[in-house]
């Protein structure tokens, strides 16, 4: 067989990355499918606002499976603080930013591929942030704010309180 004939394997996510292995690491939940037919790709609960903050986790996280990451498109209204670039494992990130509100992340390896996550506000309570990340890597056309409002993601999680007394 000629090397034109090899066609490299196409970059898959894993379905294993839900839960947070330590503090600090995100949380994700991505597609591993082939075909990518949904709108998203997955999806990520950060634990703030905060992007200089929260990326570095992302980026490092998405790296060991797709490469090198080059590039973030954001909406440029959801962060705090919002640079043009980060350095990231010794690597310049190059940050995107649009007033788009469409509530997703485009990340964009050195090769060029996109792929679109969900933003999870980060005040959602686990159950709806649980839903939304699940419902994100379905293969439905269903837009991002769309996924967030069904899921109840965008009601704040309860503040902790003094004791109920009884």
């Amino acid at each position: 067989m000629a090397d034109s004939e090899i066609s490299s394997p196409a970059k898959l996510l894993p379905d294993a990355i839900y839960h947070a292995e330590k503090p600090g690491t995100p949380l994700l939940r991505l597609v591993t499918t082939r075909a990518r037919e949904g709108m998203l790709d997955g999806a990520w609960w950060p634990h703030s606002r905060r992007i200089c903050a929260e990326l570095p986790g992302l980026v490092t996280a998405l790296t060991e499976y797709l490469g090198p990451i080059d590039r973030v498109g954001v909406d440029a209204c959801a962060w705090e603080e919002l640079p043009t670039r980060l350095i990231i494992d010794d690597r310049i990130v190059h940050i995107d930013s649009f007033p788009v509100g469409d509530d997703t992340v485009l990340i964009t390896p050195g090769d060029g591929d996109h792929f679109s996550l969900l933003v999870v506000p980060p005040q959602a309570t686990t159950d709806a942030a649980r839903a939304a990340m699940a419902r994100a890597v379905q293969a439905r056309t269903t837009t991002a704010e769309q996924i967030l409002i069904d899921a109840g993601a965008n009601e704040a999680r309860p503040l902790p309180g003094p004791p109920a007394h009884t």
